[in-house]
């Protein structure tokens, strides 16, 4: 197989990340999943795995923990969904002592186009001799490639992996690891079509990866409903959690923060992804990392204070360039663009906010164009290259009094963006990762750590 060969067969399976609507329990089957890699000999259960479920933070959480662990010395196997621009960014290894430097447009550690080729080649006969005979009916793209991490994090001999779920958590195909530590970020509204049309249902969804007797679970702060599920949750398969907020605390200082860990104390800690969201995904990620002790996994405070620091995750409240400012966020939920206009708010200094905004149709619109609405003084609506994405017609009422352009796609709206704002202006792109990941793709320049 060539590699274009490859990215062709691997979009021959069902997308349930395009596809706007579905019944959720009746598509995503644990079962499926759980067969097939039964016929590849379970390459789970040979992981050190940390599991990551929630609404927001969750990719964030995941990189702060792959950083530190690769500061300790540890290659460490990293998992997340969905990428900005090439899936390969899905799959990532990352090893100590890595000298060179990465430009910040791509993803350090991705697996190569050759290993995805040679990969995909020595699995198919595998997928389709189980696609044949499958009473669950046949493997889903996010069921295959989370096959292919667990393959290729096995076969590269990983010391930890670090896996981000997909959709919800109870029946994400993720969720077939047993994972030393679960990570639950902050819970609200989503997919409630889906996962439920509440706060509860939602958490119990989230909590499904919380399994056994032996796993230690560390929690961001949580909404009442939400906790309540957590603890229920824990109480029932006899789980150890620890919540941020109550047994891990964070307190912002002049030159950083500090936090109070279960065990120990960690000032002076800095990081670069901006927000004050981003110190809860860093309290968060700490509380996994002290827990690592009952595996006899002990790690310095300077491998920690290090890891946090070097820590990137593109896209979200990045910025690309200067003179004009331009920010990109892939926020795509209520709670998530809250916290973006608060690290906006913190953080930046404009004369003129110019909001590049694309929505998939799954998401609370209404919500999220009335939480941006007094925000931006002027407004470009796009839509990305997804058939999940909303029309920017269909978004253009919400913002009825404003100055608004609509443009048939990203690269479009990225061309208008600069020729309306001037230098001391901000170009501000959110609403979906999808549209970030095209933005970044066409117009972030290459930029070394």
């Amino acid at each position: 197989m060539t590699y274009p060969e490859t990215i062709k067969y691997l979009e021959s399976f069902i997308n349930y990340e395009k596809i706007p609507a579905f019944p959720y329990k009746e598509s995503l089957k644990l079962e499926r999943i759980s067969g097939f890699l039964t016929a590849l000999n379970n390459p789970q259960d040979d992981l050190k795995s940390i599991h990551t479920a929630g609404t927001k933070g969750k990719g964030s959480t995941c990189a702060f923990l792959t950083y530190i662990l690769r500061q300790a010395g540890y290659k460490v196997g990293l998992y997340t969904s969905p990428h900005l621009s090439d899936f390969r960014e899905r799959i990532r290894i990352l090893r100590p002592n890595t000298k060179h430097q990465i430009p910040r447009t791509e993803f350090e550690g991705m697996i190569s186009q050759n290993e995805l080729t040679a990969l995909t080649e020595r699995l198919k006969p595998t997928i389709e001799n189980y696609n044949r005979n499958s009473k669950y009916g046949p493997l889903s793209f996010f069921e295959v490639y989370t096959a292919l991490a667990f393959i290729y994090f096995k076969e590269k001999k990983v010391d930890f992996a670090v896996l981000e779920t997909g959709l919800g958590g109870r029946l994400d195909a993720t969720n077939v690891v047993e994972p030393l530590v679960c990570a639950i970020t902050p819970i609200s509204l989503e997919h409630t079509q889906k996962l439920g049309n509440t706060l509860r249902e939602i958490a119990a969804e989230k909590a499904g990866i919380i399994k056994g007797h032996q796993v230690i679970v560390i929690s961001a702060p949580q909404k009442k409903e939400a906790m309540e599920v957590i603890q229920s949750r824990c109480k029932k398969v006899q789980a150890k959690l620890y919540q941020v907020g109550k047994d891990i605390t964070y307190q912002r200082t002049k030159e950083g923060f500090k936090i109070k860990g279960i065990f120990a104390e960690y000032p002076d800690l800095k990081i670069r992804l901006e927000g004050e969201h981003q110190l809860i995904n860093a309290a968060v990620a700490i509380g996994v990392i002290e827990v690592l002790c009952r595996y006899d996994t002990h790690i310095g405070i300077d491998s920690i204070r290090r890891g946090l620091y070097n820590t990137l995750w593109p896209g979200r409240c990045e910025v690309i360039s200067r003179k004009p400012l331009v920010a990109l966020d892939g926020a795509q939920n209520l709670a998530s663009i809250q916290a973006l206009k608060q690290a906006v708010k913190e953080n930046f200094r404009y004369k003129k906010l110019i909001l590049v905004l694309g929505i998939s149709s799954d998401k609370d619109i209404q919500g999220i164009c009335r939480q941006l609405y007094d925000f931006a003084d002027e407004i470009i609506l796009t839509k990305a290259d997804n058939p999940r994405a909303t029309a920017p017609k269909v978004l253009a009422p919400y913002f009825q009094g404003k100055v608004t352009h609509l443009t048939k796609n990203v690269k479009e709206a990225g061309g208008l963006a600069k020729r309306l704002s001037r230098k001391e202006d901000l170009i501000l792109v959110t609403g979906s990762l999808f549209v970030v990941g095209e933005y970044r793709r066409d117009y972030a320049k290459p930029q070394l750590n």
